[in-house]
C-alpha cells in the first residue's frame, strides 16, 4: 500500500463510522465489478501508450542487454 493511500485512508475513511465504511465498500465493489459511472466496463487495451514518454530516446534491445548483464552479474 502506497503512503497515499494510506494517507487518504487515515485521514477520510477512517474517521467515517462502521456503516458508512460499509456503505463505501459497497460503492467500491460495486464500480470495480460493473465499470465506470457510464457502465462501461474497462478494458486493458485502455492502457495501450501509457507512460511512452518514459521511454523516449531509449534502445530497447540495449536496455534489455544492460538489464541481462546486470543479472550476470549477480549471479557469479
Amino acid at each position: 500500500m502506497s503512503s497515499t493511500t494510506k494517507n487518504i485512508y487515515d485521514k477520510h475513511i477512517k474517521p467515517l463510522s462502521r456503516k458508512q465504511q460499509v456503505q463505501l465498500l459497497d460503492l467500491l465493489r460495486n464500480e470495480l465489478e460493473n465499470g465506470d459511472e457510464d457502465g462501461r466496463p474497462h478494458c486493458i487495451l485502455e492502457l495501450h501508450g501509457l507512460g511512452k514518454e518514459i521511454w523516449q530516446g531509449v534502445n530497447g534491445d540495449k536496455y534489455v542487454k544492460k538489464l541481462r548483464d546486470e543479472w550476470e552479474e549477480r549471479v557469479r
